[in-house]
């Protein structure tokens, strides 16, 4: 099995990354002394697919399990589906002892996350990705939330996992968009912070594409590995850990402006991933050929890179209420190069989008 540590002092864990992990999930929630009572959030695809293997783990190690389904899509991770799970938490009367699992892609980690930080104002919560996009990316680093109707990600808190289960197997029954849809997480690593990984990827498109089990461990342990390097040094994105929304800032907006749902995450950051690309070798950050290089890569991968055809207006609505907005502009992540990256402030928003829209 291989395993990443995430160094954070007291709160510090381990991410598990293997085949067939999902039966060992109960004796690693024993190793790490996790007790109480056991409540399993999913959705019905994926129940269907892995709760029983998942409860009769945890029951083999003496927890005793509520299920939790919620319904299946972006567009439900929301203040009224963490009610739903609020209400069964409370009805089944568990307390601050009790565990929440998410067994689940990215929704239903944020939610699930955040429904553990806040239920009695904190109870343990495990992590078990099963999409490509919650395993490389936002099952690691401890950010948690819903959407909102005006943006992406707006309420939520950080709060760590107490460990990580990354069964790969798990990525065998996933539908080729959401596959595909992890890639973008996948490229955003290379892109700033790894050249090596970058060309790495770039060298196994193929293999990619066919969900080679060797491929996939090493790209998952590698993106598991920059991103827990990050998050050990600037846990709360206070600084460094705003690289990893490389790509993001344009992508949210696409994604809000299409719909939750309409777009799957990593299709949305893609197109942010091109447009900052664009705007990296605009601005000197980076040269033509490195823009190449990376939209290539994209297109190769399967990603459509084209901005939809929302106005400018509505493009710096969305953004206006990003996260990462403050008073004096947005903090916008250019590739430097392939392998680094640049911060920049930006104040003169409406400029950067027409920038990114040419």
């Amino acid at each position: 099995m291989t395993k990443v540590t995430v160094g954070l002092d007291e709160r510090s864990y381990q991410i598990y990354i293997d085949t067939g992990t999902l039966s060992q999930l109960g004796e690693l929630c024993r190793q790490s002394s996790l007790k109480g009572r056991v409540a399993i959030v999913t959705n019905p695809v994926v129940s269907a697919l892995y709760l029983a293997r998942t409860k009769t783990s945890l029951e083999s190690a003496g927890y005793r399990v509520t299920v939790i389904e919620i319904p299946d899509g972006e567009e439900y991770k929301c203040s009224a589906t963490l009610e739903i799970i609020y209400d069964r938490l409370i009805e089944a009367e568990f307390d601050r002892s009790s565990l929440l699992v998410a067994l689940g892609g990215g929704v239903i980690g944020d939610i699930t996350g955040y429904a553990a930080a806040t239920f009695l104002r904190g109870v343990p919560f495990v992590q078990v990705p099963t999409t490509l996009l919650s395993q490389v990316d936002s099952s690691v680093g401890g950010k948690t939330g819903i959407n909102h109707r005006l943006g992406k990600n707006l309420i939520g808190a950080f709060y760590q996992p107490r460990l990580v289960l990354i069964d790969l197997d798990t990525l065998d029954t996933l539908p080729e968009r959401e596959y595909h849809s992890g890639l973008a997480e996948v490229l955003k690593y290379g892109i700033v912070l790894e050249r090596g990984f970058f060309e790495f990827i770039s060298g196994r498109v193929e293999a990619i594409r066919q969900r080679d089990k060797a491929v996939l461990r090493q790209i998952v342990a590698t993106s598991c590995r920059i991103k827990a390097d990050v998050v050990e040094k600037d846990e709360k994105e206070g600084g460094l850990r705003v690289v990893l929304n490389y790509g993001h800032t344009i992508g949210h907006a696409v994604e809000t402006l299409a719909g939750y749902g309409a777009l799957r995450h990593g299709e949305a950051v893609a197109i942010g991933i091109a447009q900052a690309a664009r705007l990296s070798e605009s601005k000197g950050f980076s040269t033509s050929c490195d823009c190449k290089k990376i939209t290539d890569l994209l297109e190769s991968l399967g990603f459509s890179i084209e901005m939809p055809d929302f106005s400018l207006d509505e493009y710096l609505r969305i953004i206006c209420h990003d996260k990462k907005k403050r008073d004096d502009g947005v903090n916008f992540i250019f590739n430097q190069g392939i392998g680094d990256f640049v911060i920049e402030n930006v104040a003169d928003l409406r400029s950067l989008l027409e920038i990114a829209r040419l």
